[in-house]
């Protein structure tokens, strides 16, 4: 997964919904609610950038963690969602 490149699926509107103050997934039939977590994560989802260029620069952003794990996880539950797909 490290070197794959993941892309936000056709279905999903990725956003900045000032009404939540939050982030959000927008779809025919309603809106997801991102934590500021997803949100920073699905902002890097660009269908060009790998999950390891992604996590490095969540890394830069945030520094003194490893966040790889947290990244992999949640970039298995949006697939698994069907937020995004590699």
């Amino acid at each position: 997964m490290i070197n794959q490149m993941p892309s936000l699926s056709s279905m999903y509107r990725f956003q900045w919904e000032e009404a939540q103050s939050s982030y959000v997934l927008l779809y025919p039939e309603g809106m997801v609610k991102l934590s500021r977590t997803a949100g920073e994560i699905l902002k890097r989802v660009t269908g060009k950038t790998t999950v390891k260029q992604l996590v490095s620069d969540l890394e830069t952003e945030f520094p003194g963690s490893d966040l790889e794990p947290d990244v992999l996880n949640f970039l298995t539950e949006a697939e698994k969602n069907g937020w995004i797909s590699f």
